[in-house]
């Protein structure tokens, strides 16, 4: 009997799977498409765009291996469109927009498009793909000031609008958006990869409706769902139950320099759910690293299903058993216009910090505190034959070691998944030139088994003058070792300039820089496990010759890093 025939699709566990297979296959083509379409640095180099399919009641149908954040925080772009828009008045060709970090968006950078797919004349699922745009406006090239004060300073917001009608491009809002973004040649070579990401998902999906019937893939999608929220529910319940606290902190807010902002979080495990607590954590910053609701989702999404069992297919059934508590007015669910630009960094340490509450409950799964930041360097101004440029980079830190294990050396972690730009590519775009690109030794924290190292890298303007933003995290507080091992190295970043001046970088700034200054950025180690006198003497025999630590020192902090005063109340 095949799939077409069979009156009951969802009962037949090899059709399930060759459907599931099929549509983690389909958002990973888009995810491909994307990435290969783009025009910018920063997706076609540094992959910051993801691809996922929805049902129509705006669940994760299957996603690209792309970035956590952008995938959990399309959830509620899908939403506030349909909201907006709903099934039933959709047509083939449509297309809907939306960044609006307080209509269901995550940053401005970052838009998404949503597709609705047809089959045999009805809507039956959805496409969507969201870009971290290079600019979108706002008060610094990259539209991601770290001193922004509110989002009206971050760039073009753009609420839920359609962006293609029956397959007609709404001109209008093309014609605004190009005039209020920097590279609008590249801003729409972007947008349209996008649409051809989504095209590539409505047309394989049709497709397979059509193999297998457009009335019965609902019956096997929602199947899906079931049990993967099934084998989340068993995984939490593997988990002892009780009341898990931790608290970690973000350098400062990028205004306020010298004060820490503190990120608590207490997870309870009870039966077959688990509830994320935020109380605790600081009130809405005046500075960029507030996160909204959906921000918080996707890190906890995220360092949950980590912790679970992170073998389980990933779909909407997932999220399913995990609840928030998100005070208002707090960092994790700010008021309007509080500015939310960099709320990357916050994210990924909402990770971390869930991480680390539940590494009380499942030790042997959990590492030691990763470097955890996504250091975000933007380079905005003009080539010498006179066209603007905006160029991004993103930079990696260690991993926390674990049981067993080394960290990883200068890699993505706590909830994205991007590449730094090859020195090739940044320097064909752009007038900089990179001197150094290289592991940076004694980053990693000692312990039986030593966190990952950071990397260093050094840039210099050659020509023309450069706005310049930087965004570090770790330069105040190191990544925290685990059962007995050490912290990292703490990150630290200097300008250089060529009158022979030194700038040190406190985590954040906004600056100008001219031809010939340099620019130095060196990234945190993550936290070491176990107990520093118990490392096999070959790995440490390893370590010394492949000059990952040096005799005599496993973290030394370099100047102008030292450690702060303990911050009211730091646990």
């Amino acid at each position: 009997m095949t799939a077409a025939t069979n009156p009951n699709p969802a009962s037949d566990p090899i059709t399930l799977e060759v459907v599931r297979n099929k549509l983690d296959g389909i958002a990973n083509e888009m995810q491909s498409t994307l990435v290969r379409s783009s025009f910018s640095p920063i997706v076609k180099e540094g992959l910051d765009a993801s691809a996922s399919l929805f049902t129509l009641d705006g669940e994760t149908l299957a996603q690209a291996t792309a970035i956590p954040i952008h995938l959990a925080t399309l959830i509620p772009v899908v939403r506030t469109i349909l909201g907006k828009y709903p099934v039933s008045t959709m047509r083939e060709g449509d297309i809907y927009i939306l960044n609006d970090p307080y209509r269901g968006g995550t940053h401005l950078p970052d838009i998404a498009l949503v597709m609705p797919i047809f089959s045999g004349g009805r809507p039956i699922a959805l496409s969507a793909a969201m870009t971290h745009h290079q600019d979108v406006g706002g008060m610094s090239p990259g539209s991601v000031p770290p001193n922004a004060t509110e989002i009206f300073q971050e760039g073009i917001r753009i609420p839920p609008l359609k962006y293609r009608d029956a397959g007609r491009i709404n001109q209008t809002l093309v014609d605004m958006l190009c005039l209020n973004v920097r590279v609008p040649e590249t801003f729409m070579g972007d947008l349209n990869a996008q649409i051809a990401a989504c095209s590539i998902g409505a047309r394989r999906v049709a497709e397979l409706a059509e193999r297998y019937g457009t009335n019965r893939l609902p019956a096997l999608t929602g199947e899906l769902l079931a049990r993967s929220e099934q084998l989340v529910r068993r995984a939490i319940e593997r988990l002892p139950d009780g009341r898990y606290s931790y608290v970690d902190w973000l350098d400062n807010d990028g205004v306020a320099l010298d004060e820490l902002v503190r990120i608590e979080v207490a997870a309870e495990i009870a039966g077959d759910r688990v509830t994320i607590d935020f109380t605790g954590t600081s009130p809405q910053l005046r500075g960029p690293f507030n996160c909204v609701p959906s921000g918080a989702y996707a890190g906890a999404y995220f360092a949950v299903l980590a912790m679970a069992d992170p073998s389980i297919p990933i779909n909407g059934g997932c999220f399913r058993p995990i609840e928030l508590v998100l005070p208002e007015g707090t960092l994790v669910n700010p008021r309007e216009p509080a500015p939310v630009n960099s709320r990357t960094s916050t994210i990924k340490r909402i990770a971390g910090t869930i991480i680390g509450a539940l590494r009380e409950a499942r030790p042997e799964n959990a590492p030691a505190d990763a470097g955890g930041a996504l250091h975000v360097l933007a380079f905005g101004g003009a080539r010498e034959d006179g066209s603007r440029y905006v160029v991004g980079e993103l930079i990696a830190s260690g991993s926390g070691a674990s049981d067993g294990k080394d960290g990883v050396d200068v890699i993505e972690t706590d909830g994205s998944n991007c590449m730094n730009l090859p020195v090739e590519a940044l320097e064909m775009d752009v007038p900089i030139r990179l001197h150094r690109s290289e592991l940076r030794p004694d980053s990693g924290g000692p312990g039986a088994y030593r966190g990952g190292l950071g990397i260093s890298r050094e840039y210099e303007i050659l020509s023309g003058e450069v706005v310049f933003t930087h965004r570090g995290e770790r330069h105040r507080r190191p990544a925290r070792g685990a059962a007995g091992g050490d912290a990292g190295a703490r990150a630290h970043s200097v300008i250089r300039r060529v009158s022979g001046e030194e700038e040190v970088i406190p985590s954040k700034t906004l600056v100008r820089l001219q031809p010939g200054d340099r620019v130095e950025v060196n990234t945190a180690g993550g936290g070491g496990y176990g107990d520093p006198e118990a490392r096999p003497a070959d790995l440490l025999t390893a370590d010394f010759a492949g000059g990952k630590v040096s005799a005599g020192s496993w973290n030394a902090a370099p100047a102008g890093s030292a450690e702060p005063a303990a911050a009211a109340g730091d646990d």
